[in-house]
């Protein structure tokens, strides 16, 4: 397990701190990152949430996975390590 959690299906609308404040309710926040295009700046509808423990971030992703939020139904799960090749 992680402390690093994958947020998908976001409106575009979501912002950080409502982010921030509905998995601080599961314990401490350690960083909340938007994903957003490269060229334009605009949300993708994903974020990145890593929380202080291993046990408040599984935690997290038992209460909040399919939860609502602005609308949306939300995907969390620990998030994969990014597998990048080299030239």
């Amino acid at each position: 397990m992680s402390r690093k959690i994958y947020v998908g299906n976001l409106n575009y609308a979501t912002l950080e701190d409502s982010i921030r404040d509905i998995f601080a309710r599961h314990g401490q926040v350690e960083s909340v990152t938007l994903g957003r295009d490269r060229l334009s700046g605009q949300p993708r509808g994903f974020a990145f949430v890593e929380m202080a423990t291993e046990a408040q971030a599984a935690l997290a992703i038992r209460a909040l996975d399919g939860s609502e939020l602005d609308g949306r139904r939300l995907r969390v799960n620990a998030a994969q390590e990014s597998r990048r090749q080299s030239p």
